[in-house]
């Protein structure tokens, strides 16, 4: 079943590696049993791409996409025409971590979306029905983007922190890119206004911003830590998300930690030395890792999306067509830019 002309090729961007991009085409899947075709219609930018785009790749990228139903193969339920976000992990629905909803642990997965299966800088996306996830008309598609990683993957890893530390009242985040201003923005929406967070960067673009979502912007240019801490009056604080993937940084947010204290790593990369003893034993900290979120964390954020639009839609600083997406990419990896989509 098809909702329009669907063409039989399509011009989507190639990586090509060091940092270039060129137009090749592809032609255009047709949805089979269970599956769902989707006309892309906006797709943000990552940082994990960061490889895809200087080391070049097969795939099509792109994983935070946001698209309408066109066409659908036999076995789905979903309306041709319906809007909605699509969930980067292909996950089965029926191993263990899915039955218990962690579908973002998925022992049997069937791909990542835009890293080994074609994604969202296509004008087309072929996706399991089960991963797409409907939204409502009331929002745009741009918008919408936002509840996969910045809304998605940050509301995850504050959930995860508060299953060792309930009663929160400081936060350090270690990187402003657009994970670690998700988790900015997501401390408020989650926890409320009243929580202090300091969040730290090398660039004044992140900080200017950050301060804007209302943060407590730390320059590392100018001051290491422990005197950022303490120009914002705090010794110590309850909770530690590391964004940067730094060992350094990680380092930095556990000596950070109070008692009790928890220190949730979310952005890949590199290790951390630990000493047991001082580091965990004594002051009972924790360590945590948060990978991306669960499916069924979707309904619950897109309502916080609805009721703090005008707030959560200051992290998308600029839009780009797809035809512009080189541009769009030397813009995000330059750092002067919050979350950064490219539109079709």
């Amino acid at each position: 079943m098809s909702h329009s002309v669907i063409p039989d090729v399509m011009q989507v961007p190639a990586f090509a590696g060091g940092g270039k991009i060129y137009i090749r085409e592809k032609p255009v899947p047709q949805p089979g049993a269970g599956e769902l075709l989707i006309q892309v219609k906006a797709n943000a930018l990552c940082g994990s791409e960061r490889w895809q785009f200087y080391e070049g790749t097969e795939t099509t990228p792109g994983h935070e996409t946001a698209g309408v139903v066109v066409a659908r193969g036999a076995e789905t339920k979903t309306p041709l025409g319906t809007p909605g976000v699509i969930f980067l992990m292909d996950f089965c629905g029926t191993c263990r971590s899915c039955r218990l909803g962690f579908t973002q642990q998925c022992l049997a997965k069937r791909g990542d979306m835009g890293f080994n299966r074609d994604g969202g800088y296509g004008s087309y996306e072929l996706v399991h029905e089960n991963i797409f996830f409907p939204i409502d008309s009331a929002l745009s598609l741009t918008e919408a983007t936002l509840l996969l990683d910045i809304m998605g993957t940050s509301g995850h890893a504050i959930q995860r922190a508060k299953l060792i530390r309930p009663d929160i009242e400081s936060i350090l985040v270690t990187g402003a890119g657009p994970i670690g201003l998700g988790i900015l923005a997501m401390i408020h929406v989650l926890l409320g206004e009243h929580i202090q967070v300091i969040i730290t960067d090398l660039v004044d673009y992140r900080l200017k911003l950050a301060e804007r979502l209302g943060g407590l912007p730390v320059d590392l240019k100018l001051y290491n830590l422990q005197s950022g801490l303490s120009l914002c009056g705090l010794a110590s604080v309850d909770i530690a998300f590391d964004t940067s993937g730094k060992a350094a940084a990680r380092r930095a947010g556990l000596d950070a930690l109070a008692q009790r204290g928890v220190l949730v790593c979310v952005g890949h990369g590199e290790g951390l030395d630990l000493t047991i003893s001082p580091d965990l034993i004594a002051p009972e900290r924790a360590i945590l890792g948060s990978e991306y979120f669960r499916y069924d964390e979707l309904p619950a954020n897109l309502g916080y999306l609805h009721q703090n639009r005008a707030y959560l839609t200051q992290l998308i600083t600029h839009r780009f067509p797809i035809r512009d997406v080189q541009a769009a990419f030397e813009l995000f990896f330059s750092g002067s830019s919050g979350k950064v989509v490219v539109e079709q």
